[in-house]
């Protein structure tokens, strides 16, 4: 089999997207355009693959790593074919090549293997039937419905214009020919510029057979190049996702109104309720319910653990049958054990928290490790930082912390230790105790009489 390379073409500046952010790198599904088309190429297992880049060259190439890719700068905008002339000195006399583009992240990898099967001797072209083929280049058929030519929008006839068969920009071929008629195209054209697509007719004349492959899935080979675009191709991938989630059996309450913006592994029995956001790499474990309006990165969920309405998960773990929220944030560095309940209004950073602990109600614990059934009382907080740096607290096991406590770290409450509701702990509780740490006992003064305002 011959050696297959691949060259994308990304150089394009996007000036219909109206950013300064290049094309390339807006996001679909949370990840870069680019990326997507990246990840699609190596799926094909290339010998190389060759990204000609333009427009914010740096940016693009920081933001798409891999030491399997090699970069070509195409300074000047001249055209498809000039960009795959800029490719020509990275490609080996022999093996194959396939062209792909940098806009179209939902290109079909299956589809791509198809062509390939036959680049080996021929030029084949990607096609696709369009109802309003406005500024696609036409599929110019003889009479014995061969390929003979591919006309740009602008050089083509009025005849030409009502072919509804559109070239997508994905073709494979064997790198001789290729490089043998990109010596051969010219700019003579409405755009004056070097069309790739040119060499279709290059290849008939050469008695070479240029062979269609009509593609019947429209979003994989579609382009962006706009912000009304990466919407509607947005959406297509959040579909995709919501479906092959379904077909392994996770119930979506609403398949149009779920954002998976990285990998979502699911278990058996899971159910997400709408609007929820998925970043970066989550796992649900078999029965885990999510509540609606949730937003989880990074994040690992253990089995039977259910997920109220708002809640924030960002690089955490949470033990099976746990209970999180409403309006609960777990921020990075949080392990939750099994059977927790964490509540509304309760944001936990950087701590752990042990088997059937609670903690409730309006509390922030930062830099903390809680042990085994622990109650956290309502406004709780551990007061981890110092102004320079941060300290930690600790609570063992069977401590019971009174609403509106202040634990000023660094410090340790002992195992089954009580702290009156109101304390600020400035001392380490000893264990099987209470502590209450109070200004003064509580007084009503008679007679007191509340400010008024002043008349003017």
């Amino acid at each position: 089999m011959n050696a297959l390379n691949i060259i994308i073409l990304a150089a394009g500046k996007g000036t219909r997207m109206r950013s300064d952010l290049p094309k390339v790198l807006h996001a679909v599904g949370g990840k870069p355009i680019l990326q997507h088309v990246v990840d699609a190429a190596r799926q094909l297992n290339p010998q190389k693959i060759i990204v000609v880049y333009g427009f914010g060259g740096e940016q693009v190439q920081q933001q798409t790593p891999g030491d399997d890719l090699h970069w070509v700068l195409q300074a000047d905008q001249l055209g498809t074919g000039h960009a795959v002339q800029q490719a020509l000195p990275h490609l080996p006399a022999q093996g194959k090549t396939l062209i792909l583009l940098g806009d179209v992240p939902l290109v079909d990898v299956e589809v791509c293997r198809q062509m390939l099967a036959q680049a080996d001797q021929h030029l084949v072209v990607q096609t696709f039937i369009k109802d309003d083929a406005a500024g696609y280049g036409r599929i110019v058929r003889n009479e014995a419905n061969e390929v003979v030519a591919i006309v740009e929008h602008k050089d083509a006839s009025a005849a030409q214009r009502a072919i509804q068969e559109v070239n997508t920009g994905i073709m494979a071929m064997p790198n001789a020919q290729l490089k043998s008629w990109l010596g051969k195209i010219s700019n003579q054209n409405a755009q004056q510029e070097y069309y790739l697509t040119d060499i279709i007719a290059l290849s008939v004349h050469e008695g070479l057979a240029v062979l269609p492959h009509v593609v019947a899935d429209v979003w994989s080979v579609t382009g962006i190049n706009s912000k009304l675009d990466l919407q509607q191709i947005e959406r297509e991938y959040q579909l995709r996702q919501a479906t092959t989630l379904m077909i392994q059996g996770v119930t979506l309450l609403d398949a149009q109104r779920i954002d998976i913006r990285g990998t979502l592994n699911c278990g058996r029995d899971v159910s997400i309720d709408v609007n929820c956001v998925f970043e970066g790499d989550v796992t649900l474990e078999d029965e885990v319910q999510i509540g609606p309006h949730c937003v989880i990165k990074n994040a690992v969920i253990a089995k039977g653990t259910r997920l109220a309405a708002f809640t924030h998960i960002d690089d955490a773990k949470i033990g099976p049958d746990s209970k999180i929220g409403p309006f609960a944030r777990l921020r990075p560095g949080t392990q939750l054990a099994a059977e927790t309940h964490v509540g509304n209004f309760v944001e936990i950073k950087n701590a752990t928290v042990g088997l059937g602990s609670k903690v409730n109600h309006l509390t922030y614990v930062g830099d903390a490790s809680i042990g085994a059934n622990v109650n956290i009382g309502a406004g709780t907080i551990t007061c981890n930082y110092d102004g320079v740096n941060k300290h930690k607290t600790i609570i063992e096991d069977d401590v019971f912390v009174g609403s509106d406590t202040q634990l000023v770290a660094p410090v340790t409450v002992g195992k089954g230790a009580t702290i009156a509701a109101g304390s600020t702990i400035t001392k380490d509780v000893p264990p099987e105790s209470l502590t209450l740490c109070r200004a003064r006992e509580q007084r009503s003064i008679q007679g007191w009489k509340r400010p008024q305002k002043v008349k003017k």
